[in-house]
């Protein structure tokens, strides 16, 4: 909005030329989430403990975690705040770019604060069934396989996808596209939701992702670094830059407040958001194989759970006994039941996060 508003008047009052310039947009953008998160965070806090909207803790999680039951949960609030209002103040709102990521996140945020509604203020266990979030997902893959394949900027790149460390090297999915874009968008935002089970986990792997793409989003929409490094150039693609800066500085803000001991839990409207955000944005730029290895630890975890439950069916039909492949699924949970404190867990799973995002970093000069 702003840069609608002061850009058009930059002959009147020439300093508007700098919201010409994707960097500047950007650094503000994350500089303004992470005041948003911190001028916002303490009042939902307070209002969040006000209503008593707090975290219903699993019957059959770690005995560690009891002690945080009653803690804020819809935390996640501060997040898209802070990622939404950033973005609508300094991006280019007619770019469909920014359109299709903006309607992702608040679509996948609806359904993730009707699930914490249903569970934190109704008081059902399971929240919204799980068939319903299941459809939510799939019309949202479905919404933006439409968008895709009716707007120019996606013309030569329709159903492609670039494959890292091979160099001008792409994958055409043809007619199963639409099915890909379901599948990374319903398989992200579970996975970061699945994540979101130690105080600042999901949220510091989420800033290292976001970080990631910001650089990728920042040279796809470049034609001499796109060119220099052999990527698909993506007219308008720099404009997200600004949202991912916006989601960098939304969740070390929100980190704050979500580091060891939490004060608030992101919950599920903050966990399907992000998610949904991080796999659109991958399926805008055209690298979903790329997002394999920088959320490799949000892949691990859903993985994780994948196994557990293959594995402990298998075992009950084989040998009438169930038995389990980890001692408790997501697999962060099984490193604390071998004895490691929490924190020593979401260090770790942050280094790994920084390794990956190095790695994926590394390809764009490895082919």
């Amino acid at each position: 909005m702003l840069y609608h508003l002061l850009y058009p008047l930059r002959e009147i009052f020439s300093p508007f030329n700098v919201f010409q310039y994707i960097t500047f947009r950007s650094a503000s953008a994350a500089i303004l989430a992470l005041l948003i998160s911190f001028i916002l965070g303490p009042a939902i806090i307070r209002k969040l403990r006000q209503f008593q909207i707090g975290e219903e803790i699993r019957e059959h999680g770690p005995a560690s975690h009891h002690k945080k039951k009653g803690t804020p949960t819809m935390g996640g609030i501060i997040i898209l705040t802070a990622i939404i209002l950033p973005t609508i103040l300094l991006a280019d709102l007619t770019n469909p770019f920014v359109q299709i990521l903006l309607i992702s996140t608040v679509w996948m945020g609806m359904i993730g604060f009707i699930d914490d509604y249903l569970k934190s203020i109704k008081k059902m266990k399971k929240g919204l069934v799980a068939r319903y979030k299941l459809a939510g997902q799939i019309l949202l893959g479905v919404i933006i396989t439409f968008w895709i394949y009716n707007t120019p900027a996606w013309d030569n790149f329709r159903t492609v996808t670039s494959l890292p460390f091979f160099k001008d090297t792409v994958v055409d999915f043809g007619m199963l596209y639409p099915l890909m874009i379901v599948l990374v968008v319903t398989g992200t935002s579970n996975a970061v939701n699945l994540t979101d089970g130690l105080d600042g986990l999901a949220a510091g792997l989420l800033a290292i992702s976001f970080t990631v793409f910001a650089f990728i989003t920042y040279i796809s929409g470049r034609v001499d670094f796109s060119d220099y490094l052999n990527i698909i150039y993506l007219p308008g693609a720099g404009e997200l830059t600004i949202f991912t800066a916006a989601c960098v500085g939304a969740c070390i803000g929100y980190l704050w407040y979500n580091a060891a001991p939490a004060e608030v839990f992101m919950g599920d409207v903050g966990s399907l958001s992000t998610g949904a955000a991080l796999g659109t944005l991958a399926i805008l730029l055209k690298k979903e194989f790329l997002l394999v290895i920088v959320g490799g630890v949000f892949v691990a975890e859903a993985v994780s759970v994948i196994l557990q439950v293959g594995y402990f069916r298998y075992t009950k039909k084989k040998y009438g006994e169930p038995k389990k492949l980890f001692r408790m699924a997501p697999f962060h949970h099984h490193f604390e039941l071998k004895g490691w404190p929490e924190s020593r867990v979401v260090i770790r799973f942050w280094i790994m996060g920084l390794l990956l995002a190095l790695l994926t970093l590394s390809t764009f000069k490895i082919r």
